[in-house]
């Protein structure tokens, strides 16, 4: 075999081992879930977990708050400090994403009062209410998704495990908040 056809063999090796690779790479590396082997202490701490505390973020130009689009759909992230309410399905993801880079660069903790959103702003705070058990929750939003009609927002595991919705995906309300006045550094007239 001349150089030039085995050089040809290899580097074409190279692309499909990098393919394989990257496809792995995308795929959870283990099945989604709750964390395994929690004990009874452990899951009464995980719903002691405080809210997010809203604080002053810049948000971003560009980056993971430009215009996206994924199968065959566009999104596109607000782009001011707007007041937002919806209501729709929210599920949330566990253990399979835990560490893995989010969308704003962070790296996915399902201990964490988190959530993905596919248009707020990332950053961006939301309060999100179970109408089933009026339980509810503030999230920082540092993630994209979830990306199936009808889901409004994904939450970590621990944000789903206060609220109740940890079986399946739950109606909820959520409402965008904002820091207080107050960690403005400004003063109430």
């Amino acid at each position: 075999m001349d150089r030039r056809r085995l050089g040809h063999l290899l580097g074409r090796s190279v692309v499909i081992a990098l393919a394989l690779l990257a496809g792995c790479a995308s795929r959870p590396a283990v099945p989604d879930g709750p964390p395994l082997g929690l004990s009874a202490q452990q899951l009464e701490r995980l719903l002691q977990t405080p809210d997010a505390q809203p604080r002053p973020e810049p948000i971003r130009a560009g980056g993971p708050n430009k215009a996206y689009g994924l199968n065959g759909r566009l999104y596109v992230p607000l782009a001011a400090d707007a007041p937002l309410r919806e209501q729709g399905l929210a599920s949330w993801y566990g253990r399979a994403y835990h560490g893995q880079p989010t969308a704003s660069g962070e790296r996915y903790d399902m201990f964490a009062m988190s959530a993905a959103h596919p248009t707020l702003p990332l950053p961006s705070y939301v309060r999100v209410r179970n109408p089933a058990n009026q339980r509810s929750v503030v999230v920082r939003i540092n993630d994209r998704g979830p990306f199936v009609d009808g889901r409004i927002i994904d939450l970590s595991y621990t944000a789903a495990l206060r609220l109740g919705v940890l079986n399946g995906v739950r109606e909820v309300e959520i409402e965008r908040v904002f820091p207080e006045p107050s960690s403005l550094g400004l003063t109430p007239r």
